[in-house]
């Protein structure tokens, strides 16, 4: 497999909105993580490419919206009203998960990409 590639990440204020992408190989279910250092990696968003079904962890629901392009292999992550709480590494990766639910859980993830800093300040 390809390591998938991230980008999109940087510096914002709080309120602000950052658009990531992620080229990655086309799989069934496909998700966005985040860790910060000394703290375990975490799920954000998964999002099942053939139903286009998605899931979002509780704190980021109503402000991320996870997306693809299957035409470009592209995986995407709007984020809107970024609080400081945000400011993370953020990684995509291919689930080997058969539901939405199950692939925010980070030992699923069969392969990462190496990650887009994300910076909220307030």
């Amino acid at each position: 497999q390809v390591q998938p590639v991230e980008s999109g990440g940087g510096s914002v204020q709080a309120g602000g909105s950052l658009m990531l992408a992620c080229v990655i190989s086309q799989y069934p279910f496909m998700g966005w993580f985040r860790q910060i250092p000394g703290k375990e990696r975490e799920g954000v968003a998964v999002i099942a490419t053939e139903a286009g079904s998605t899931f979002y962890h509780s704190s980021v629901s109503g402000r991320f919206t996870i997306s693809q392009d299957s035409a470009k292999n592209t995986l995407y992550l709007q984020m809107t009203s970024l609080k400081p709480e945000d400011t993370a590494m953020y990684y995509c990766a291919a689930l080997g998960v058969g539901t939405v639910r199950a692939g925010l859980r980070p030992d699923f993830a069969d392969y990462w990409g190496r990650g887009t800093q994300v910076t909220v300040s307030s």
